[in-house]
Formats: structure tokens, C-alpha cells, sequence
């Protein structure tokens, strides 16, 4: 099956990429939030809405601070909480529930644990990279965005 070609959304429309990268900088350079923190949120939520790109990404990101096995534990962090601190968790659980919105509603559990495990600022800073990696993944996994990953 061959795929067919699709536009490369940043190039089309490069004012629309220019505000969508704004967020992630100030996400990756602005916040308080540890790096590999906001990797694994963002490898989290591009496994949640299959964005190949993203995910390949976002591995490879996270690949130079955390090792490769437990990285392919991320789909299932739950089941192995002595591979995350309590923070990870948190930040985890509650990038499913937001990346998930229209099912859980934001769940006022989710949103309690968040906000135990995060300070007011870094909690809205995680939201928002949650936000901009679910925007980023509407756009790379409709578009089809390449993978660096070779055959």
C-alpha cells in the first residue's frame, strides 16, 4: 500500500507554525517543569493519539535521560509506579485525562492529584504542554509527518 503524499502543514502555513512553535518554546524554555518531564508528557500524549511522528520524536528525546526499557514501559506506567516518582505519575495520569477531555471531563480526582503533585504555575505550564502536544499531534498524524526511525 502506498501512502499518499500530504502536505507539510509548517510550510503551507508557516504563521500558523510560528504561534504553534511559540507555545512549545515557552513550554520547553520559559517553565520550571524538569526537561525529561515534559518529554514524557509529550511521548505520552503522541502514544494516546497515535501520532507516528511525535512519538518517534519524543522517544528519541527522551532517550538521553531516561533509559530505553523503561521508556517502552511508558503505555503502561500504572502497572510499574516504582519506575516513576510520584511527580511523573501525576504529571502522567493527568496528561491522559486531558489529552482524553471530551471522556473524562477533567475528572475532579485528576485534577485534585494533579494539583497536589504540582505548584499553581507548574501545574497550568503542564496543562499547556499537554494543550500544544495535542495541537502538534492533530497536525503531524493527519499530515502524515515523517520518522526519523529506518527499516
Amino acid at each position: 500500500m502506498t501512502a499518499t503524499k500530504r502536505l507539510t502543514w509548517y510550510e503551507v502555513a508557516p504563521d500558523a507554525a510560528k504561534a504553534l512553535f511559540g507555545v512549545h518554546h515557552y513550554v520547553t524554555q520559559k517553565t520550571d517543569l524538569p526537561e525529561e518531564l515534559i518529554h514524557l508528557v509529550f511521548l505520552r500524549v503522541s502514544q494516546i493519539n497515535g501520532c507516528a511522528h511525535c512519538i518517534d520524536l519524543h522517544t528519541r528525546d527522551l532517550g538521553k535521560t531516561m533509559a530505553a526499557d523503561k521508556i517502552a514501559l511508558v503505555p503502561v506506567w500504572e502497572e510499574v509506579p516504582h519506575l516513576f516518582s510520584d511527580q511523573y505519575r501525576a504529571a502522567l495520569a493527568w496528561a491522559e485525562e486531558v489529552t482524553n477531555v471530551s471522556e473524562t471531563h477533567a475528572s475532579d480526582a485528576a485534577y485534585a492529584a494533579a494539583a497536589a503533585a504540582f505548584g499553581d504555575k507548574d501545574l497550568v505550564d503542564l496543562t499547556v504542554a499537554i494543550a500544544a502536544m495535542n495541537a502538534f499531534n492533530r497536525l503531524g498524524a493527519p499530515f502524515r509527518l515523517p520518522v526519523a526511525a529506518k527499516a
